[in-house]
């Protein structure tokens, strides 16, 4: 925004950024990205597909093109632009669950609590909502189904950032802690033809890996076991993977989860973790915001380098290097 703006004005539009978001937001849920796919269309065309009232809609489209994600013409035609492409459903770099995803209570209302996280250091998502967030995501299948795909979503736009930037080659069997239905997981498998791969995560996550292994034809080098990295991890790696899971989690959990590695860990084995690092000698607005959404959620946090250090130190590894990847990087540490 112009720095040349006066204060009051600057304030104002900072305080009103999140009715842009769940602007966003509505627009992907109503699915007004699919709808104009195809080209132009009257906004009393869209709305007859989407099911929404046309004259209403109109005043969300109109507000939406002037954050460029469609384009006004006249007589209230409007178009997809390059920015609103990405929330079409089956555009490859798709993020329109993700904007789902920060529009639903579960996310939205819990940020109205910020000020009492910050007053107390906790999270707030179970005095916002009753349950924590983990239970109030399984417990409403919506919101799973949401939440699931937003990840997805996410998840695929640093994997090819991540199997480019860390040289995975020289390691026989690698484990994936929390890995999901194994997107990460299959992306490394595909670029490592000698390579051997373990996913684990809960038995019903895992039980949905098969068709991602076999679309990314490494069905036969990968295999899925279920259970909680709290109570222990699977041995026989000889690298050990975890990707956005310790942000989830504040550092007495985060050691927990560490230490069931370290128990597994081989002498030369490698633990690697793929997060967002907090940089301390230059802006990171996203990564500083996504740090705030992790206290509110769940009590997790983003960390800086050295703050990885002494999280891993806890758990008895040693970081030996970060190798950046993007938005996420590869923290790297063997056993202290």
């Amino acid at each position: 925004m112009p720095a040349s703006l006066p204060p009051p004005v600057r304030i104002l539009q900072l305080a009103t950024a999140g009715w842009m978001a769940q602007a966003v937001s509505a627009a992907a849920e109503l699915g007004v990205s699919d709808a104009l796919a195809a080209g132009p269309r009257t906004v009393e065309e869209v709305a007859e597909e989407v099911g929404a009232h046309a004259p209403t809609l109109y005043r969300l489209l109109r507000a939406c093109a002037d954050i460029e994600l469609f384009e006004e013409r006249p007589d209230r035609v409007f178009s997809l632009t390059e920015l609103g492409d990405a929330l079409r459903t089956d555009s490859p770099v798709s993020l329109r669950d993700f904007a789902v995803w920060t529009g639903l209570p579960a996310e939205r209302d819990t940020w109205t609590r910020l000020a009492d996280s910050v007053r107390t250091g906790a999270p707030v998502f179970e005095r916002v909502h009753g349950t924590s967030v983990w239970d109030h995501i399984r417990d409403r299948p919506d919101v799973l189904g949401v939440f699931d795909r937003a990840m997805t979503q996410t998840s695929r736009q640093i994997i090819g950032s991540i199997v480019a930037a860390y040289d995975f080659g020289g390691l026989r069997t690698l484990v994936d802690v929390g890995g999901g239905r194994g997107a990460l997981l299959s992306a490394v498998l595909a670029a490592n033809p000698g390579l051997r791969g373990v996913l684990y995560d809960q038995p019903e996550v895992v039980a949905e890996s098969g068709p991602v292994f076999k679309e990314a034809g490494v069905a036969e080098r990968a295999t899925a076991q279920g259970g909680s990295f709290f109570d222990a991890v699977p041995p026989g790696g000889d690298a050990y993977l975890l990707s956005n899971i310790i942000h989830d989690w504040d550092d007495e959990p985060s050691v927990r989860i560490l230490s069931k590695v370290r128990a597994v860990l081989p002498a030369d084995g490698r633990v690697l973790l793929v997060e967002a690092v907090l940089p301390t000698d230059r802006p990171a607005l996203n990564v500083k915001l996504m740090d705030l959404d992790m206290l509110v959620l769940c009590g997790g946090r983003q960390r800086t380098e050295a703050e990885f250090a002494a999280l891993l130190a806890g758990a008895g590894l040693r970081l030996t290097r970060i190798v950046p990847g993007g938005h996420c990087s590869v923290v790297e540490a063997v056993a202290a």
